[in-house]
């Protein structure tokens, strides 16, 4: 079975990350919350790295429960610092728990995360490879960051968009390409 050329087919988690769940568009309000805090640890590390870390941050971070995160105090942030099964960059967490209060802003806003986020598409899959940024991510990465959160760059925001299945980036001599 050909999957993407960047799957490393000898990482089984990774193997089930790209079959089950990258590039499905995505609607649940937790999972694109997941997935936001994690991809913004990525930010100059590779996805599997993060992915290889992903139950031990579901673990540290409440299981994403973003009404806990939201109120993350001084001592949690030290805990999250000397826990060496997760990223233990002190400017990352304490974007994490801002860029959760902004998430949480935005669901008030929009009724739902969901709703911002597929808005900028006006709920269309778009069906595009060999990018790592685009005008759309410019755009978004451009309003989450007018809102005040942080590592949330163009290239992140992209890899977010494919992870997500707003942007639908499988090789096309991958089993899961589709092209509209």
């Amino acid at each position: 079975m050909n999957r993407c050329n960047w799957v490393n087919l000898k990482n089984k988690e990774y193997v089930k990350y790209h079959d089950e769940e990258w590039g499905v568009a995505l609607y649940d309000d937790k999972k694109l919350y997941e997935l936001l805090i994690l991809e913004s640890f990525q930010a100059g590390l590779s996805w599997e790295c993060i992915l290889n870390k992903r139950e031990a941050f579901k673990k540290s971070y409440d299981d994403f429960d973003i009404d806990k995160v939201i109120n993350y105090d001084e001592n949690k942030i030290e805990e999250l610092l000397l826990n060496k099964d997760i990223i233990r960059n002190k400017l990352k967490i304490k974007a994490s728990i801002n860029n959760s209060k902004i998430f949480k802003n935005i669901q008030k806003e929009y009724s739902s995360f969901s709703n911002y986020i597929w808005s900028f598409t006006n709920n269309t899959i778009i069906y595009e490879y060999n990018k790592t940024s685009s005008e759309l991510s410019d755009k978004i990465s451009n309003d989450l960051k007018r809102r005040g959160m942080s590592f949330v760059g163009s290239t992140i925001i992209y890899s977010y968009l494919q992870a997500i299945g707003i942007i639908n980036s499988h090789d096309k001599d991958c089993f899961r390409f589709k092209s509209k």
